[in-house]
């Protein structure tokens, strides 16, 4: 029987670049319990701000990706889950959300949340993220292979 972890946090700066970078503790020290992305969301810290937009990329990775920013590139195997979420000052332009997630990919590893928002310099530019995971018991063999594709991915 699988269980569910939440993960949720409100992520961004006003520093000039709006990059920010979250880690979430999951590793094991024998590697044996898997997780697996389910759900993937985000919502705006300030909803209907009228002196803010947003341009907000964010995105999972199972190793350290660097530097944020807001290019998503699929063939980058690390990533395992994408998000963009769009609005404007203008009340008639409503934005755009969409959401991402490769719940094919088992990880047993800290994974790595990306924040980087286009609009610089916007107090409302930070957005919430929630996500579930879904905890898989894994094989000593299972756990070894994922540790060993983290590994591989990062270099």
């Amino acid at each position: 029987m699988s269980r569910i972890v939440t993960l949720r946090n409100l992520i961004g700066t006003t520093a000039s670049n709006n990059a920010a970078l979250d880690r979430h503790s999951l590793h094991t020290i024998q590697g044996l319990k898997g997780y697996r992305i389910t759900k993937f969301e985000l919502l705006p810290y300030d909803f209907g701000a009228t002196a803010s937009e947003l341009e907000a990329t964010v995105k999972v990775y199972s190793e350290h990706p660097g530097t944020p920013d807001a290019q998503i590139d699929f063939s980058d195997n690390r990533l395992i889950a994408a998000a963009v979420m769009a609005g404007a000052v203008d009340a008639y332009n409503y934005g755009i959300s969409d959401a991402i997630i490769f719940d094919s990919q088992i990880f047993n590893q800290d994974i790595y949340v990306t924040y980087y928002n286009n609009k610089t310099n916007e107090a409302a530019g930070f957005v919430n993220y929630y996500i579930e995971l879904e905890q898989i018991d894994l094989a000593l063999d299972e756990a070894t292979v994922a540790t060993l594709k983290d590994i591989r991915n990062s270099n």
